[in-house]
């Protein structure tokens, strides 16, 4: 198989950057499409990339491999909505293969669950045990306002499937004041009565929302303040490679996480890496820096090149991010949550 010499029998040069922190996880996105338009992820008229700047498979793989190389243990598959994308379960096997091989601990993708159901049995054939859905709402109506045309059936669909092929599914919602802080609790019921975690994320401002977010911002830690008196939250040392923080709920013995990148950071204990489905490496979702592989992967077919990049891309990154909601004004960014899948 092709660069197999760069990780079989080699001692990985692990990923530090200059504040001691190391890259074991990689959330790589294959494309920037999608099949909805949630209202806080991406514009209703998108204009997507041009095929040709789109990394290939292979190239997708490739990457992977050099990412591999040097330490990474787990590999998350985003978009956009990663299973729109042509011929997809093709890499799946690929990495697959590495993850049946001890290369990666684990192989996982985020997902708007509207595909699931062609692809939960695939996915797991090719080692992915869990899967992250995005889901806001169980209200049919408020979904198809908040994906501006999504039909939830086929989510639920996807989320039967997903847990009839063995996958262990995490629901993943994004907090906002007004009716979620009415649906919460009917969301924690239904995760937890079907045996799947829910994690709640705090909005972040990336790209142009068509809300104002000072208005829409609602804080976890408030929140978690205010579930506390209708649960029994016990926290939970739980880790999952990512940031959450996580409690128990006592009354359904469910699981239930918290991102909260605003109302307190978890910069400190980073371990990602994001590459776009162009090959763009960012080592911080909430900063604007990046480094492009994608011409050195094409012009080459030495992995050196990439490597150096690489390297180059984690001693430069940044402390923490520059999200800030306030009263009075939000510091983000325009890059929108569908390039890197977040």
């Amino acid at each position: 198989m092709r660069h197999e010499r760069t990780i079989e029998g080699a001692v990985p040069r692990p990923l530090v950057d200059g504040f001691g922190r190391t890259a074991t996880y990689l959330r790589l996105s294959v494309t920037d499409r999608c099949d909805l338009r949630c209202t806080y992820c991406m514009s209703e008229n998108m204009t997507f990339l041009p095929r040709r700047e789109i990394l290939d498979l292979e190239e997708l793989y490739r990457l992977s491999r050099i990412f591999m190389a040097r330490g990474v243990r787990k590999i998350r598959i985003t978009g956009g909505e990663p299973l729109v994308r042509k011929n997809i379960m093709a890499l799946f096997a690929m990495l697959g293969a590495d993850l049946k091989r001890g290369m990666l601990d684990e192989l996982t993708l985020t997902t708007n669950g509207t595909l699931l159901d062609r692809y939960a049995e695939a996915l797991f054939a090719h080692g992915v045990r869990r899967v992250n859905v995005s889901l806001d709402t169980l209200d049919p109506e408020r979904y198809q306002a908040i994906t501006r045309w999504g039909r939830i059936e086929r989510v639920f669909a996807g989320l039967a499937a997903a847990q009839a092929a063995g996958l262990r599914v995490k629901i993943n919602a994004v907090a906002m004041r007004g009716a979620f802080e009415q649906e919460v609790d009917d969301l924690i019921r239904f995760t937890h009565e079907r045996g799947m975690d829910l994690t709640l994320i705090e909005e972040m401002p990336l790209g142009e929302g068509r809300h104002d977010r000072r208005e829409s911002f609602l804080s976890l830690s408030q929140l978690r303040n205010t579930l506390s008196k209708r649960w029994t939250l016990q926290p939970l040392a739980l880790k999952s490679g990512g940031p959450a923080r996580y409690v128990r709920v006592a009354e359904t013995g469910g699981i239930l996480g918290f991102i909260t990148p605003l109302s307190c950071g978890f910069c400190a204990a980073c371990n990602r890496l994001r590459v776009s489905a162009t090959g763009d490496l960012y080592t911080c979702m909430g900063d604007e820096g990046r480094v492009g592989l994608r011409d050195a992967l094409r012009t080459s077919d030495d992995d050196t090149p990439v490597d150096a990049l690489i390297s180059r891309a984690v001693a430069m990154k940044p402390e923490g991010h520059a999200f800030s909601i306030a009263k009075t004004r939000v510091e983000g960014i325009g890059r929108t949550m569908s390039v890197l899948g977040g």
